[in-house]
């Protein structure tokens, strides 16, 4: 028997850009409110207006980083840590071969 009040976590889901384009552009539009739009689509709120916002951020209507920015600053973080990683395996090989030479 299942513990009262406890739900199951809903299964992850991924969507197309043109899909949530098309959710944006309805919550835009204000026929429908945005906790209405996610009812129909079975979303969250919460997810629906984070896209909002995305959308309002990549159209230069909000400040923050565009969807491109993000891809950015991940790839570039990616790079670093790859460099830094590059870097320690330097630091190690230089000692060791400092002590093999004396």
């Amino acid at each position: 028997m299942e513990s009262m009040g406890k739900k199951k976590p809903r299964p992850r889901r991924s969507f197309t850009p043109e899909c949530k384009a098309e959710i944006v552009e309805l919550c835009r539009r204000g026929d429908r409110s945005v906790g209405q739009v996610a009812k129909d689509f079975d979303l969250t709120e919460t997810a629906v207006r984070d896209w909002v916002k995305q959308a309002e951020v990549d159209a230069g209507e909000r400040d923050g980083l565009t969807r491109s920015e993000c891809e950015e600053l991940a790839q570039l973080r990616r790079e670093n840590c790859r460099l830094r990683e590059d870097v320690e395996i330097l630091k190690r090989a230089t000692a060791f071969f400092a002590k093999e030479t004396r």
